[in-house]
C-alpha cells in the first residue's frame, strides 16, 4: 500500500481516541484535527487503496433485466416506487446538499459527512444484484436518471461525488464477468462502500471518447497503461477506478485499484463541479492483469459512454431546474421603476425561453434513457440529447446570471456557481454511468 506511514499514524490516533487520555490532557480536539488533516492532505499525490477486495457471492455472472412493467412505448409516467425515491432524494438535496454547496465548492471536495448521509439513501444497493448482497432485482436507468436530476437540483458537484461510486457499481453489474463481480460488487453493498469513479475524459481540445490517447499495451498476461485523464471525480480519494484506454482491438476499460504503482492524482482546480473532487489522473506504466479488463464478449464501450453522457444530461437538467426555480421568484419580487422586473417583456420572454428549453432538454434525455432501459438502440437519441443539453444548459446558466444583474456576478447568490457547474456538460465524459 502506498501510504503505510499515514495508515500507521491513523491507527495510533484511533487507539488513543478509544481511551480517556486525550480528555485528561485536553488534546482531543487537536488529535481529531490532526486525523482530519492526515486523511485530507496525505492523499494529495498518490491514490489510495483502503481495503482489500475479496471474492464472495455465488460465483456466477449476474445480469439485471429491465423492469417488468416496461413497454415499447415512450411513457412519461413514473411508478409509485420511483416517486417515493424521488421524494426522498429531493428532500436530501434540499436539506443536505443545498446548505453545504458553497462550502463544498470552496473546499473543492464534498464533506465526508455528506457522503455518509447520502449512503443512508441506499443508492448503491439498487446497483448491486441480490446475489452479491444488494437489493437490485432489475435494472432501471430511468430511476438512476431521476435520482441524478434531483441530486443535481441540490448541487451538481456534490451529486457527482455521490453518484460516481454508483456508476462504477452499475458498470460492473452490467458488464463485469463473474470473477470481477464477485471480487468488487459485495463491497458496494457493505456498510462502508468504496469510493470509486470512471476515468474517460482526456485533456485535449474537441476530445472524442472513441479516440483515446491513453494506451493499454499487452505484455504477456498483463496490460501496461500510460496516459492522462482529466476531470476525474474523487481522483485522490477513490479506491477503485474504471479507466478507458485504447488497445489494438479498440477502446477498452480496465479495473484499477487505488494505490497501484504508477497511478497518481494531480492538481488542476476546475472552473465548476469543484465539490466533486475532480483532478487529473496520471498513469505511468500502470500494470494490471488481463483479468482486470472489464467484461467479456458482451462489453459495449459505446453504450458505456452514451449512458455516462445521459447521466451528465440528467445532472444538467437538475441544475438548470434549480436556476429556473430561483429566478422566477427573484424577477417577481425585484422591483425597478416602481414595478417588478418580470413586467418587462425582455425579462418575461427570457424566463419563458428558459422553461421551454428545459422541457426540451428533459424530453430528449428521458426518451434516450427510456430506449436504453427497453434494450433498444439509443446512441442517436443520446447524441441528440447531449447536443441540445450542452448548448441550452449553458444558455440557461448565462440567462440566470443576466437576470440577477450584479447580484448574479457575486457569490452571495448561488446562480454564479450553477453557471460554472453547467459549463462542465460540454466537455465532460465519464465519472458517471446510469
Amino acid at each position: 500500500m502506498a501510504k503505510d506511514a499515514v495508515g500507521h499514524a491513523l491507527t495510533l490516533l484511533n487507539r488513543l481516541a478509544s481511551s480517556d487520555v486525550l480528555d485528561r490532557l485536553g488534546l482531543r480536539k487537536f488529535a481529531e484535527r490532526l486525523a482530519y488533516n492526515l486523511t485530507r492532505t496525505g492523499f494529495q499525490v498518490l491514490t489510495t487503496s483502503a481495503r482489500t477486495f475479496k471474492r464472495s457471492g455465488s460465483g456466477d455472472r449476474q445480469r439485471l433485466n429491465a423492469p417488468g412493467l416496461t413497454t415499447d412505448l415512450f411513457d412519461l409516467n413514473i411508478t409509485d416506487e420511483q416517486q417515493m425515491i424521488r421524494d426522498s432524494v429531493k428532500a436530501f438535496a434540499e436539506d443536505a446538499l443545498r446548505p453545504a454547496a458553497e462550502a463544498a465548492d470552496h473546499a473543492q471536495a464534498t464533506d465526508p459527512a455528506t457522503l455518509a448521509a447520502a449512503q443512508e439513501l441506499g443508492l448503491n444497493f439498487f446497483a448491486v444484484p441480490e446475489a452479491f448482497g444488494g437489493a437490485a432485482s432489475e435494472r432501471s436507468p430511468v430511476t438512476t436518471m431521476l435520482v441524478a436530476e434531483d441530486l443535481a437540483w441540490g448541487d451538481m458537484g456534490q451529486a457527482i461525488a455521490i453518484l460516481a461510486p454508483m456508476g462504477v457499481a452499475n458498470a460492473l453489474t452490467q458488464w463485469g464477468n463473474a470473477d470481477q463481480q464477485s471480487r468488487y460488487l459485495p463491497a458496494f453493498a457493505s456498510e462502508q462502500p468504496p469510493l470509486a469513479t470512471l476515468a474517460i475524459t482526456e485533456p485535449r481540445p474537441l476530445f472524442d471518447p472513441m479516440q483515446l490517447e491513453t494506451t493499454a499495451v499487452r505484455d504477456g498476461n498483463e496490460w501496461v497503461l500510460n496516459g492522462v485523464k482529466s476531470l476525474v471525480p474523487l481522483a485522490a480519494e477513490a479506491e477503485l477506478f474504471l479507466v478507458a484506454a485504447a488497445t489494438d482491438d479498440g477502446p477498452a476499460v480496465f479495473i484499477i485499484e487505488g494505490g497501484t504503482a504508477g497511478l497518481t492524482a494531480g492538481e488542476d482546480p476546475a472552473m465548476g463541479i469543484r465539490a466533486s473532487g475532480q483532478r487529473p489522473l496520471q498513469l505511468n506504466d500502470v500494470r494490471v492483469s488481463d483479468a482486470q479488463r472489464l467484461g467479456d464478449d458482451d462489453f459495449d464501450y459505446r453504450a458505456l459512454v452514451d449512458l455516462g453522457t445521459l447521466a451528465w444530461c440528467a445532472l444538467a437538467i437538475g441544475t438548470a431546474q434549480a436556476v429556473l426555480d430561483y429566478v422566477i421568484p427573484y424577477v417577481n419580487e425585484r422591483e425597478a421603476f416602481g414595478e417588478p422586473i418580470s413586467h418587462r417583456q425582455a425579462v418575461a420572454f427570457t424566463v419563458a425561453n428558459m422553461a421551454i428549453e428545459l422541457d426540451a432538454m428533459r424530453m430528449l434525455t428521458w426518451r434516450a434513457v427510456c430506449r436504453a432501459e427497453q434494450g433498444k438502440p439509443f446512441q442517436r437519441e443520446a447524441h441528440l440529447a447531449r447536443t441540445l443539453v450542452k448548448d441550452k444548459a449553458m444558455q440557461i446558466g448565462t440567462d440566470g446570471v443576466q437576470l440577477l444583474g450584479g447580484h448574479g456576478f457575486t457569490k452571495e447568490y448561488p446562480v454564479e456557481r450553477w453557471y460554472r457547474d453547467l459549463r462542465a456538460v460540454g466537455v465532460a465524459f465519464g465519472g458517471l454511468h446510469l
